[in-house]
C-alpha cells in the first residue's frame, strides 16, 4: 500500500514537475522566498494593529514567532527520522525531471508547507472576524509550497502532509493564544468573541 501511495506521488510529482520551463523558472524562484511575501505580512500586520489595538497584536506576533519555532524545529525533527531524498536526488527519476534547485537536505515533510500553512491557518482563525476575504490568505501556502514542486524539491505528498502538520501545530498554539487572549484582555470579552470586520475592537 505505501509502495503503490510513493509511486502515485512520483507520478503526480513528474507531471507537475514538468509543466514548468525556463522562461518562468526565475519567476518561481522568486516566489518560493518568505521576503517575497512581505507586502502582503506588513499589510495585514497593519490591519491587525488597527482592528486589535497595539497590545493585542503583540500577543499575536508573539504567538507566531512561536508557531513558526515549533513548526520549523520539529518539521526538521520529522525530515530527519524519516529521510526520504528530494525528487532531484532521486535516481529512480532523476533524468525525467526538471530539478530547477537541489538541496542537500530530506524531502518529507515540506517545510515551507508546514510553516506557511500553520501561519495562514493561525491568522485566518484569529483575524477573519476583523479582515474581510482573509481566506484569500490561503492562497499563499498553495502558491508558496506549489514552488517546490515547480523547482524540484518536494513531492505532492511531501506538500499535503506539510499542510496537515502545520494545521495541527497551528490549532495547538491557537489554544495558548485564546488562553492568553482571555487572560490579558478579560475587558474585550464581548467584543472578542463577537466582533465585526468593519469596526476596530475598543482599548486594545
Amino acid at each position: 500500500m505505501l509502495e503503490k501511495l510513493q509511486q502515485l506521488d512520483r507520478t503526480v510529482f513528474v507531471f507537475l514537475n514538468g509543466l514548468g520551463s525556463e522562461t518562468f523558472d526565475p519567476l518561481w524562484e522568486l516566489i518560493t522566498r518568505f521576503y517575497s511575501w512581505i507586502p502582503i505580512f506588513a499589510i495585514i500586520l497593519y490591519l491587525t494593529f488597527k482592528r486589535l489595538g497595539w497590545r493585542h497584536a503583540l500577543l499575536i506576533i508573539g504567538m507566531i514567532t512561536l508557531l513558526l519555532l515549533v513548526t520549523d524545529q520539529t518539521t526538521n525533527l520529522i525530515k530527519n527520522s524519516v529521510q526520504r531524498l528530494r525528487p532531484g536526488n532521486n535516481p529512480e527519476i532523476a533524468d525525467l525531471i526538471r530539478a530547477v534547485q537541489r538541496r542537500k537536505s530530506f524531502s518529507f515533510i515540506s517545510g515551507h508547507a508546514s510553516n506557511s500553512m500553520a501561519v495562514a491557518f493561525f491568522l485566518y482563525r484569529v483575524m477573519h472576524p476583523y479582515i474581510k476575504y482573509m481566506g484569500f490568505f490561503f492562497l499563499w501556502p498553495l502558491i508558496f509550497a506549489y514552488s517546490r514542486i515547480y523547482l524540484g524539491l518536494h513531492y505532492p505528498g511531501d506538500i499535503l502532509m506539510g499542510y496537515l502538520y502545520g494545521i495541527f501545530t497551528a490549532w495547538l498554539v491557537l489554544k495558548l493564544y485564546i488562553y492568553l487572549r482571555d487572560r490579558f484582555f478579560p475587558q474585550q470579552q464581548e467584543e472578542l468573541d463577537n466582533p465585526t470586520n468593519s469596526e476596530p475592537v475598543t482599548n486594545g
